[in-house]
């Protein structure tokens, strides 16, 4: 069964389409992915041996990888979006979940790297939620 996802970046300049099935669903705390993002965790899609193809915007791309890991990210040099990182030596695809214009059929399935996560990440589901912005 052939699985078909697009994203985009935030400000439209990259596309993408990614084919394959997405096998596993974390939510990394590490302290890559909290920089990375700038917040608690990275919620980051596998999909090994997917096919990505750029529809759009590949020229604005740009990839960083830390030396001597194999910690990497794709982005969009126009609005610095995290985009998709292909890892062909290891046959894996690693999709940002936000990035994904399309759902996914999978739920997060752990919490990763949890001895490097945030001191003020505790109890966050204890905090007041809303819909938006609050006054």
């Amino acid at each position: 069964m052939s699985h078909l996802h697009t994203g985009s970046c935030l400000c439209g300049t990259v596309k993408f389409e990614l084919e394959g099935e997405f096998k596993k669903f974390f939510l990394c705390h590490c302290s890559r992915c909290r920089k990375t993002s700038g917040t608690a965790h990275c919620a980051n899609l596998f999909a090994p041996g997917a096919t990505l193809t750029w529809l759009s915007g590949e020229d604005k791309l740009s990839f960083y990888r830390l030396e001597d890991t194999n910690f990497a990210r794709t982005f969009c040099s126009v609005c610095s979006s995290n985009l998709p990182t292909d890892a062909k030596a290891r046959s894996l695809v690693v999709v940002p979940a936000g990035c994904l214009d399309t759902d996914v059929d999978i739920a997060p399935q752990a919490h990763i790297f949890m001895d490097s996560k945030g001191n003020w990440d505790e109890h966050l589901g204890d905090i007041p939620a809303f819909e938006a912005l609050p006054n």
